[in-house]
């Protein structure tokens, strides 16, 4: 899974496309079992290739069980926790921060040896936002994780959930209407600016070595504005950034002990 990734994020680089392909792009790389694990056909051996989807929820990143795998619970799904990751490195907003002493989430399991009834993921997650202090974070978060809910724990196709029908219709807070990954993906490339200016500034920051600071906007801001003549292509990203006065100014780090050593 996290191959698939690298190989789709190195196409992106090798290509010059877009850097807002990654959220849409409509071809993944790989080998047999991953192909398998999709339900992708006519794919044998353990070298990976390129192949062209046909399923439209599978997509961009967010088709890909790496993904998926890592914003979930090892027994079940998180619409909360793949909410959250969409939040935080799609758009670059901070998710909000819960308040002390909510309770988890409950799990179908045995109690007192008795098997609870059983409930989907959805069911519970509406239980648990009656607590009026969880339900104003989860209405921000839980509609984009729950419009993934066809994804299992590891990313494959499903259409139940602990043997009920997978409801993954929803709505954004901006009142767009979703109806699974595929219409969700959609409503997030409507807000590509605000995923390109988050590319930005994590690759800013990567280059930098630092944090960015609210001094540094007004660079990310005129980056992505020439970058956007370009179609966000990598290279005008990466030239923005190069050019930019962080990046040229930027102090040099300071000798370590075993450099100082070394030039003795």
């Amino acid at each position: 899974m996290r191959r698939e990734t690298e190989l789709l994020f190195d196409s992106i680089v090798r290509e010059d496309r877009s850097v807002v392909d990654l959220l849409s792009t409509n071809y993944t790389f790989v080998d047999e079992r991953l192909a398998k694990h999709y339900g992708i056909p006519n794919v044998l051996g353990n070298k990976f290739r390129r192949v062209t989807l046909t399923d439209e929820n599978r997509f961009g990143l967010l088709g890909q069980g790496i993904i998926l795998t890592v914003t979930s619970f090892s027994s079940r799904t998180s619409p909360v926790k793949r909410g959250k990751w969409v939040l935080e490195q799609i758009l670059g907003t901070a998710a909000p921060v819960p308040p002390p002493n909510v309770p988890q989430l409950e799990e179908n399991n045995v109690v007192s040896g008795e098997p609870v009834k059983l409930k989907s993921v959805r069911e519970r997650m509406e239980k648990h936002r009656t607590n009026e202090p969880c339900a104003s974070c989860h209405k921000i978060m839980d509609p984009m994780g729950l419009a993934l809910e066809n994804f299992d724990a590891i990313g494959a196709w499903r259409t139940q959930d602990s043997g009920f029908a997978i409801d993954a219709s929803g709505q954004l807070v901006d009142g767009t209407k979703l109806e699974g990954p595929a219409s969700f993906r959609q409503a997030l490339v409507k807000y590509s600016d605000a995923y390109v200016r988050n590319f930005i500034v994590k690759l800013l920051t990567y280059g930098l070595g630092r944090a960015i600071t609210f001094t540094d906007m007004p660079v990310v801001r005129t980056i992505e504005r020439e970058a956007g003549k370009a179609n966000y292509s990598f290279t005008s990203v990466v030239t923005g950034i190069v050019n930019s006065v962080p990046f040229q100014m930027r102090r040099a780090e300071p000798p370590t002990e075993s450099a100082i050593g070394a030039a003795r």
